[in-house]
């Protein structure tokens, strides 16, 4: 089991809308089964994405962040043109990144954080 963190490019509020969470956490979804990446928690919020993910370990945390950013921003931007009137240059995720690996032990803990963002952030979206 995988946690992982993603932050949009400059924090921008880019899924404050719930349309365009919904069309973020489908891209992040269609981006990990085209990669069989399989996603056991998903939480989008405004300007991030925590999500817990179950990989094979021959492939590294990095790759995993890489191939999930890179097809669901190039998807994304397919889906929602006018995102490409903020990010023209069609970077949609900042560069910075969390990941980390869990133990069966601690993925309740992990599980319930990433359910819990929502209130966690005090966030709610339109």
């Amino acid at each position: 089991m995988l946690p992982l963190e993603g932050v949009t490019k400059y924090r921008y509020n880019v899924f404050q809308k719930q349309k365009y969470l919904k069309i973020a956490e489908a891209c992040i979804r269609k981006s990990a089964f085209e990669h069989k990446i399989k996603i056991i928690k998903l939480s989008v919020m405004p300007e991030h994405v925590h999500c817990v993910v179950q990989v094979s370990l021959s492939i590294s945390a990095s790759k995993v962040l890489q191939l999930l950013k890179g097809r669901s921003s190039y998807l994304f931007f397919r889906y929602h043109e006018k995102a490409r009137l903020r990010y023209p240059k069609g970077h949609l995720w900042s560069r910075g990144k969390f990941a980390s690996s869990v133990g069966f032990a601690n993925l309740e803990v992990v599980n319930r954080y990433v359910e819990n963002q929502e209130s966690h952030h005090g966030n709610s979206t339109l």
